[in-house]
């Protein structure tokens, strides 16, 4: 995302800090019956890159989270780990990954995973929550998620639990306001909340200047301690420099020394990692001399197998006794477009020295790591999440759903159902334009060369029922393709739908449509080659035919559609078709 999508969402934060804490029932438009079936659903991703780069048996490739997983932050017990990333709008929310070794991870599950914790339903996707701090105190046992929820009158909040695999408390709203917050417990059990804030009134001094603030936190009564704000770094590294968007601050202790790590420069081309130093964690926090510690933002724009925008990042000790840190970055294609979102990367930190340093952070980053000594590559085994190529093969069978699909502004459980040859989505009345729950079960774009099939059982009755799939950035900028109705007729459309200003109407526009005479099962897929999307149907599921020709993905990318999130990749009903056949 852009430096100035940043600054106008940031707009919003006094806003969302003066709305009192209350959680309400998601207003969903009652769903309608004739719901499509879906069954088997295989998504292929075969990026060259990974066809360039064979691994070795000590290898594996990064980023360890492809797709929409952006923002990650980290903590460890023992020889756990567990792993956060934002989720916006996306419901359940702050999707979280457990693994042993930092290589090969498993989704366990969702953080807020229950509408009492998450009310998202009347806001735009990059809204929601994001930016979640996950922090481990040994001196309760105790599991720490704080995060800013831009939605529902929530604010910051803080969950909790003492095992990760068993779920979490409902949220404690913080009495505070800014974003990135995360939690520091000191080795005498006091805890502090660390977050990006504006500077104190009528001190601003150019756009995009921001503060870091701390406070003392009460571990027994989980709130902040009123009057004890601290404002710690100002600006970032140099204030005469004007840094922008000082934020997502993480506080550790080394060595008797307390170390501020943040994200710098804007979560866009000049992204990167600050460190400082202090003796207190409440300041004075002086900057590393050679600062930044990772960035990718000086190397040549055209560069091969590009990985940019990196940052945002958190610090653990591995398996190895050797210091990693997760950040996001993301992966452009040939368009120089962010199709895929901003994933989360890992590197080795060597902090053999004063100050923490990633390896090869600043240098242009290359698609493989080395493992930790002793660790076993079962990336795509026995339920470990795959990652490089692969091909993901889903048939709807199991009663619990794999955590992989979401939904969007509300659960997935209210519009899915198990039958015998697939899933049923029920069509909510509302499309995949509007600021409401939709009837969308979501898949991450995981590669920029993929495809996406399944095959869909489907006869719609009138001109409002529309039922297939969609490629979704955000709610003004996607592709709807589907069977509809027109008089007695029923024809498989293609429609895009754009906002090209990011603000006003959407432009609904349909670029494909063929009639389809047969009541038996269609094959739908999406398939991408970088910018290039074509949307093909199949009635026995071997002969492909195109419908709309091969169209540009760019409004599925974060630069030209806004916001913060990747493409997701859905199987869509709606009772509200807005598509109009002439």
């Amino acid at each position: 995302m852009k430096k100035n999508n940043t600054f106008l969402m940031m707009a919003v934060v006094t806003l969302f800090v003066l709305v009192s804490f209350t959680v309400t029932e998601p207003t969903i438009h009652p769903p309608k019956s004739n719901g499509p079936i879906f069954s088997k659903v295989i998504y292929e991703g075969n990026d060259q890159v990974y066809n360039d780069y064979n691994l070795e048996s000590d290898e594996f490739f990064n980023p360890i989270l492809q797709g929409c997983y952006p923002d990650p932050a980290i903590t460890r017990k023992g020889d756990d780990y567990y792993l956060v990333c934002s989720s916006f709008a996306m419901f359940p929310g702050v999707p979280i990954f457990h693994s042993n070794d930092l290589v090969n991870w498993k989704q366990i599950g969702h953080v807020l995973d229950r509408p009492s914790q998450l009310d998202v339903h009347d806001t735009g996707i990059s809204q929601g929550v994001y930016a979640p701090g996950i922090t481990y105190n040994p001196k309760n046992d105790t599991f720490y998620m704080i995060v800013t929820a831009f939605a529902g009158g929530m604010g910051n909040i803080v969950v909790k639990t003492k095992d990760p695999m068993k779920g979490w408390s409902e949220p404690i709203k913080q009495n505070f306001g800014g974003i990135d917050p995360s939690i520091f417990f000191d080795e005498d059990g006091k805890g502090y909340v660390i977050h990006n804030d504006a500077p104190d009134e009528g001190k601003e001094l150019y756009n995009g200047h921001r503060v870091i603030k701390i406070w003392e936190y009460d571990v027994e009564n989980d709130q902040v301690i009123a009057g004890t704000d601290k404002i710690i770094v100002d600006g970032g590294v140099d204030i005469t420099e004007k840094p922008i968007w000082i934020e997502a601050p993480h506080i550790y202790k080394k060595d008797g020394n307390y170390f501020l790590i943040c994200a710098e420069g804007g979560t866009g081309d000049w992204h990167s990692e600050v460190v400082f130093k202090s003796d207190s964690p409440k300041g004075p926090f002086i900057p590393a001399p050679s600062n930044p510690i990772l960035t990718q933002r000086y190397f040549e724009k055209d560069r091969k197998n590009k990985v940019d925008w990196a940052g945002h990042a958190d610090l653990v000790k591995g398996p190895d006794d050797q210091y990693y840190g997760v950040f996001l970055a993301i992966r452009p294609n040939e368009k120089n477009q962010v199709n895929t979102g901003r994933e989360t990367f890992i590197l080795p930190v060597d902090w053999s020295g004063e100050f923490p340093v990633f390896e090869n952070g600043l240098i242009p980053m290359e698609p493989k790591l080395k493992m930790p000594e002793g660790v076993t590559n079962k990336t795509g085994e026995n339920g470990y999440l795959p990652n490089g190529n692969f091909t993901y093969e889903e048939d709807f069978s199991s009663d619990s759903l794999d955590f992989r699909w979401i939904g969007l502004r509300g659960p997935r459980e209210a519009f899915i159902k198990n039958v015998k040859n697939g899933i049923e989505i029920t069509p909510f009345t509302t499309n995949i334009t509007e600021l409401k729950p939709t009837s969308t079960l979501f898949y991450r774009q995981q590669h920029k060369t993929f495809s996406f099939t399944t095959q869909m059982l489907y006869t719609p009755k009138t001109e409002k029922d529309m039922a297939g799939l969609t490629a979704y950035q955000n709610e003004g900028s996607n592709f709807a393709f589907g069977l509809t109705k027109k008089g007695k007729d029923t024809y498989l459309v293609l429609q895009k739908n754009s906002r090209p200003d990011r603000r006003g109407a959407v432009n609904s526009e349909i670029i494909g449509t063929t009639k389809i005479e047969s009541k038996d099962p269609l094959t739908l897929r999406i398939s991408a080659n970088g910018n290039d999307y074509t949307f093909d149907y199949s009635t026995d599921g071997t002969e492909f035919i195109n419908v709309g020709g091969t169209v540009a993905g760019d409004i599925l990318s974060t630069d030209v559609a806004g916001g913060f999130t990747g493409a997701m990749l859905g199987l869509y009903a709606t009772a509200g078709n807005d598509s109009i056949l002439k």
